[in-house]
């Protein structure tokens, strides 16, 4: 457990925590959107999601780190932002987190230390207490701060998780290349 006082701060430990990610797995209401849900008067559900976070998700893929997402909601919406972002590794409707990862880990093998994890509720400790590097989006209940390794600087549906996916990549050594196609001169 990190000691809430110190765990907005990129230190050693961390970032060796961050370097040792092979797997990056999100909550969805709170941290990939901002924990707003909207129904309309026909039943449809709308969420508000990031394109920052997305961009950083798929570069985070592109950098060899497996992206997933567990929620405890089902809806079509985050099936289609799964698809979109190119996320396979899927789990809805699914409060119980920890076995939630465990049919996860059956489709995609990994170590739990070499696992990272962004949350925002209760739900989310089942993971989070297990995991190499635990994280709690700024914006999340009290009590997870208490459990997390680093507390994000953004709000969960406000970039939190590009923020996570970029520590992740300069840590491993990976954001100067993940950049580089943007920045290069137009010849």
């Amino acid at each position: 457990m990190a000691t809430p006082a110190n765990n907005t701060a990129l230190t050693p430990e961390l970032l060796a925590k961050a370097r040792a990610v092979k797997l990056l797995l999100l909550d969805v209401d709170g941290v990939l959107s901002d924990g707003k849900i909207f129904f309309g008067n026909n039943g449809e559900e709308y969420k508000n999601f990031n394109t920052l976070d997305g961009h950083g998700i798929k570069m985070l893929k592109k950098s060899g780190v497996e992206v997933g997402i567990i929620t405890g909601r089902e809806s079509a919406i985050v099936a289609r932002r799964a698809s979109d972002l190119g996320i396979t590794l899927l789990i809805q409707g699914r409060e119980d987190k920890w076995l939630a990862l465990q049919e996860i880990l059956s489709q995609y093998p990994c170590e739990l230390e070499h696992i990272a994890y962004a949350g925002d509720d209760y739900p989310d400790l089942q993971v989070m207490t297990q995991i190499g590097f635990a994280v709690a989006v700024n914006n999340a209940a009290d009590i997870m701060f208490e459990y997390a390794h680093y507390r994000t600087q953004r709000n969960g549906g406000d970039g939190a998780v590009r923020e996570v996916c970029d520590i992740i990549m300069h840590a491993q050594g990976n954001f100067d290349r993940a950049l580089t196609p943007y920045i290069q001169p137009l010849g």
